[in-house]
């Protein structure tokens, strides 16, 4: 019997899509922010970083973090916009068609044939 692999939840942090919805809706961010009651957070909540979505004991650790690897890695990819289901779906060639451009061009063949056939 092989092992078990499970995902790792304990330090899972947000998405991108989620937090750069956080950066552009101040909204969106305070209602995350305001998800767990400040006593359950390190450092009770004061410092917090935005891009990577986490809490830190002090402000020294924040700062420090801010310096790090992994902070700078993260900003770089949330300078990307992220993908979207529509973008998505055009790159397999899934594209709602409603049909307007084509009958258009339609009607405008068919009024220039008749104008043809009228000229002859």
């Amino acid at each position: 019997m092989g092992s078990i692999r499970r995902s790792k939840t304990k330090r899972r942090t947000r998405d991108l899509d989620q937090i750069h919805t956080d950066l552009r809706s101040p909204k969106h961010l305070a209602r995350h922010k305001t998800a767990k009651p400040s006593e359950d957070l390190p450092g009770l909540g004061q410092w917090y970083c935005v891009e990577c979505a986490k809490w830190f004991e002090g402000e020294h650790n924040l700062l420090q973090h801010r310096r790090g690897k992994n902070h700078k890695r993260r900003v770089r990819m949330l300078r990307e916009e992220p993908h979207t289901q529509k973008a998505a779906e055009a790159a397999i060639g899934l594209q709602t068609d409603n049909g307007r451009s084509t009958r258009k061009v339609s009607t405008n063949l068919a009024a220039e044939e008749t104008a043809m056939e009228v000229e002859t």
